[in-house]
C-alpha cells in the first residue's frame, strides 16, 4: 500500500474545491481513496498543536511562577517591615524622613531581588539548552530576553516591596515606641 498526498492550490475556498479534486482524482483512478481533505491551514494547526499546547503551557506556569514571586516577596517584606516597626519607629523619631524609610524597604526588596534574578539567570539558562526546542527565533541565552526577564522581574519587586515600604514610612514613631 502506497501513502500519497495531493496537494492544490485554488482560486476558490480549499474546501470548497474539494468535490472538484475528487472527480479529477478519481476521472484517473477510481480505486483511489481520498479520505482527508483539509485545508493548508489546517494541516499546519494540527502539525503545530502539541508543540502550541506546550509553549501554551509554559506561559502558564511562567505567569503563575511569577504571581508567586510577587506573593512572596510581598509576605518577606511585609513581615519584615512588621518586625522592624519599632526600629523604624525610633529611626523616624530621630529624623529620618518617609521618604527614605521608603527607599531602605524598597532597596531591601531589590537587592534579594537581584541575587534571586542571578540565581535564576544561570539556572535558566541550564534549562534554556533543554527546552531550545521550544523558543522559535529566541537562542537560550539572548540577551535582549533575559534583560526583559530580569526587568519585568525587577518591576514585579518594586511593585511587591512598594505596599509594605509605603505602611513602613508612615509608622507613628510614638505608636511605634509605645508598643515595646
Amino acid at each position: 500500500m502506497i501513502f500519497s498526498s495531493l496537494v492544490a492550490r485554488t482560486k476558490v475556498p480549499p474546501l470548497a474545491a474539494a468535490a472538484d479534486v475528487r472527480r479529477a482524482v478519481w476521472s484517473v483512478d477510481k480505486d483511489q481513496p481520498m479520505w482527508s481533505v483539509a485545508s493548508l491551514e489546517t494541516l499546519v494547526a494540527r502539525s503545530h498543536g502539541s508543540t502550541r499546547f506546550l509553549a501554551s503551557l509554559l506561559a502558564m506556569f511562567s505567569g503563575l511562577a511569577l504571581l508567586l514571586a510577587a506573593v512572596g516577596t510581598y509576605g518577606v517584606m511585609s513581615y519584615a517591615v512588621t518586625e522592624r516597626t519599632h526600629e523604624i519607629g525610633i529611626r523616624m523619631a530621630l529624623g529620618a524622613s518617609a521618604e527614605r524609610v521608603r527607599r531602605e524597604i524598597v532597596g531591601r526588596g531589590l537587592r534579594l531581588t537581584v541575587v534571586a534574578v542571578i540565581l535564576g539567570l544561570a539556572m535558566g539558562m541550564a534549562a534554556g539548552r533543554a527546552s531550545k526546542t521550544l523558543l522559535f527565533g529566541v537562542q537560550p541565552g539572548d540577551p535582549s530576553t533575559l534583560t526583559a526577564a530580569a526587568a519585568l522581574l525587577g518591576l514585579v519587586a518594586i511593585a511587591a516591596c512598594y505596599l509594605p515600604a509605603q505602611r513602613a514610612s508612615r509608622v507613628d514613631p510614638a505608636i511605634a515606641l509605645a508598643e515595646e
